[in-house]
């Protein structure tokens, strides 16, 4: 088995670990894959020792004991209330997930894997989703506060609800994020940082405290707030037919070719 290999096989028994043993201490999944990672070849005789951690009662999460799921494969996984604050999720297969009333608060999903994940009701706060593909993602009532969602890819994601019309947005970062096609009607987008984003098809009518996302790109079917209807067209410039860009913020060579 190659080095890879074995870094396959223990991201994946962290996954599975966590799966069965939800309430374990961290440090026990950590060292229970790693010991079995290690015996892989063998035939198995008993259980490994480092097993028997899974049992002691979780203490709370702290960046010293943080659960470690990178890489990990948690397709349709059922996570849903999940308590995962500082968790490390990145580069972890989550497409089709559930994680509907999970907390991820100040969580790790670098490169994370989301696409038509559930994210209802999820806290996300302070969370790291850079590049994180959240295609078709349901994000309705989450809370992205101070959430990093720079050149994450929100193409066709959901983060309305008629029961809670104001997506928190606060202060999160979207810089070069793909939100194409993304619904975001009445969200608080206080403070939030869109340079550079793909806008194209997206809904933005009733979003609050939206800044002129320079950089960005649009199209003729983009739906802007109020507050930015009578600017958009005088401060930005056609790149392509039907297809524009607002000054200011970096220029993208090309409105296809946005980091997703």
């Amino acid at each position: 088995m190659t080095d890879d290999e074995r870094a396959q096989h223990a991201a994946r028994l962290r996954g599975l670990l966590y799966l069965a043993c939800p309430v374990s201490p961290a440090s026990a999944i950590e060292s229970t894959a790693e010991a079995i990672t290690q015996h892989a070849e063998e035939t198995p005789g008993e259980p490994v020792p480092e097993a028997a951690q899974l049992s002691q009662p979780q203490q709370q999460p702290s960046d010293v004991d943080r659960l470690n799921l990178t890489h990990a494969k948690l397709v349709e996984a059922d996570l849903s209330r999940a308590n995962l604050p500082r968790a490390d999720l990145s580069n972890a297969d989550l497409f089709r997930a559930s994680l509907s009333g999970a907390d991820l608060t100040d969580a790790r999903l670098v490169n994370a894997d989301l696409t038509q994940a559930d994210l209802t009701n999820t806290n996300l706060s302070g969370a790291n989703l850079t590049h994180a593909k959240l295609t078709r993602a349901n994000l309705t009532q989450a809370d992205l506060t101070n959430t990093n969602l720079s050149g994450a890819n929100l193409t066709h994601a959901n983060l309305t609800d008629a029961n809670l019309p104001r997506i928190n947005l606060f202060r999160a970062d979207l810089t070069d994020a793909n939100l194409s096609g993304a619904n975001l009607p009445g969200a608080d987008l206080t403070d939030a940082n869109l340079t550079g984003a793909n806008l194209t098809d997206a809904m933005l009518t009733g979003a609050t405290n939206m800044r002129l996302p320079g950089g960005a790109i649009w199209n003729r079917q983009t739906l802007w707030p109020a507050n930015l209807e009578s600017d958009i067209s005088e401060q930005s410039d056609e790149v392509s037919p039907g297809v524009y860009q607002v000054r200011g913020g970096g220029q993208s060579p090309n409105h296809d070719t946005v980091r997703v």
